[in-house]
């Protein structure tokens, strides 16, 4: 009888432990199949809410359009799906397990969800809907255009009509509180912003360059802005309400605080502003500055020293730790790794198995080759230039081919056909996209093919590139190689565009999936 209680303890404490690591599981598992879907598509997956834009995961499918992968999810909250170039929302939370389905041709536009994640879901697709139809059915530019009083009436009944209409959705579907919590500020957020509009727009349009809102509107906005710190962290259109709403402040310290000043960046004086206004909480101006950042200072063509004084603006300035991170991380992935670094060695392996290190190059300058079988059109707009490229510099330079492709099995089979007989090295990153590799050089499924430079000491020698015919990354070739190539122009070199830094919905800017 003892052991037998002994027994069950045992079980009952592994029970609880199991229940523990469970319920404190950051991971949403999800799969799903994409009927009609095509392997050469990924699905991605983007915290809407984050100031990053980076995926937190790139899917495959197969050849019957089935999916399955599983991610680290930041929050519980709204993410955006990619896939095909077309993106929609979904609301996840941590430690979910989800099948999701769909038609390849209307898919993330239309999907079917099971699964925990059922109840939230057709929530907001039934109230996605409604206002959609509610949309139709308002006349929003005469208000817009019409005297204040009527617009202000007007903005009122809108929100009463969305509030009645989340709390009719809300009794049939029994969403969590979270997300009912998050869609009623949604419907703040959006009259704020329609209040925002009216107050910058009517004086033009009247002809009344004299109008000052009234207290009425202002008093209605107070009344909308009460949740200022929940709404800065979970939408992404309330950050941009309150940099809106800043603007002309802002240009004005802006023009009194920029003489003399030539090279000070738009972040840098945001940062400086945002020191004056002791009326935002640390969170708000940890938001906004990384809005900004995005928006004005981190893209590929940021200059050395820009991407410097970002980096200590992002050590100095921001005090959440998840957004210090999440800037850094887009930083490597827009920019690239800080030129002069050393280049990061990451767990590789070639075709019979063996492992690989970069730094068997050292002494000889070398360039990577980041690519998947899935990406558009690179047989025909990158290896043809590709193989001119290694035929003109390999006498003074090495190749290192570096394919992200699921499974080792792919790697193989594409590298034999796609690379076939050009000189260099075959290797592959194990996991995929998900790969050691990967993370280390900030690739991600927007920014392939990716090009890399390591000079002869092992250091990273430009930014990244996505275009092998850009000019500036002739150039740093011909440097490290001193050799001279042919002078071709750019326009008459076949090139996959792809330009990571484009405006994408929901996020804001989450990367769309290739």
């Amino acid at each position: 009888m003892c052991n037998i209680k002994i027994e069950m303890k045992k079980y009952l404490l592994l029970f609880i432990i199991a229940v523990f690591v469970m319920s404190c599981s950051k991971k949403v598992e999800v799969k799903g199949k994409i009927t009609g879907g095509s392997p050469l598509e990924r699905i991605e997956f983007v915290e809407a809410s984050g100031v990053g834009t980076l995926p937190l995961i790139n899917i495959g499918l197969d050849k019957d359009g089935n999916f399955s992968g599983s991610f680290d999810a930041p929050k519980d909250g709204m993410y955006v799906i990619n896939y095909a170039n077309k993106q929609n929302l979904i609301y996840l939370e941590k430690g979910q397990k989800i099948n999701i389905s769909g038609n390849g041709a209307t898919f993330p536009n239309e999907y079917l969800i099971t699964g925990d994640a059922k109840n939230n879901n057709d929530f907001l697709t039934a109230s996605q809907k409604f206002l959609g139809d509610y949309g139709n059915k308002i006349n929003l530019g005469q208000l817009m255009a019409g005297d204040e009083s009527a617009f202000v009436k007007g903005m009122h009944k809108v929100e009463a009509d969305i509030n009645k209409s989340v709390e009719d959705l809300a009794k049939k579907h029994n969403p969590s509180k979270s997300l009912l919590e998050w869609k009623k500020n949604d419907t703040k957020v959006t009259i704020l912003n329609l209040l925002a509009n009216y107050e910058m727009s009517h004086g033009p349009m009247a002809g009344n360059p004299a109008y000052k809102a009234s207290k009425a509107l202002t008093d209605y906005q107070a009344q909308l802005d009460s949740d200022k710190e929940s709404m800065v962290k979970s939408i992404p259109l309330y950050r941009q309400y309150l940099l809106v709403k800043m603007t002309p402040d802002f240009q004005k310290y802006a023009e009194a605080n920029s003489k003399g000043k030539t090279d000070i960046t738009t972040s840098e004086m945001f940062a400086k502003y945002l020191g004056t206004k002791k009326d935002l909480s640390q969170t708000a101006k940890d938001y906004l500055l990384a809005f900004v950042m995005a928006q004005a200072d981190i893209h590929p063509k940021t200059s050395a020293q820009n991407i410097d004084k970002i980096k200590k603006l992002i050590d100095t300035d921001i005090k959440d730790a998840t957004i210090k991170s999440d800037l850094l991380k887009m930083q490597v992935a827009i920019t690239g790794l800080k030129i002069g670094e050393a280049a990061p060695e990451a767990s590789l392996v070639k075709q019979d198995g063996k492992a690989y290190k970069l730094s068997e190059n050292k002494g000889k300058p070398y360039m990577l080759f980041f690519y998947a079988s899935w990406n558009p059109y690179i047989g025909e707009a990158t290896v043809p230039v590709l193989k001119e490229v290694v035929n003109f510099y390999k006498s003074k330079m090495n190749f290192v081919f570096v394919n992200v492709d699921d499974t080792k099995d792919q790697f193989t089979k594409t590298s034999n056909s796609l690379l076939k007989g050009i000189q260099g090295v075959n290797v592959y990153g194990e996991g995929g996209m998900e790969s050691d590799i990967a993370k280390k050089y900030g690739v991600y499924g927007f920014k392939l093919p990716c090009f890399v430079i390591i000079d002869k000491d092992g250091k990273i020698a430009s930014r990244s590139f996505v275009n092998l015919g850009e000019q500036e990354l002739v150039t740093i070739l011909d440097k490290l190689t001193g050799l001279s190539a042919p002078k071709v122009d750019p326009a008459m070199q076949p090139q996959l565009q792809i330009d990571p830094t484009a405006p994408q919905p929901a996020g804001p800017q989450p990367a769309q999936a290739k």
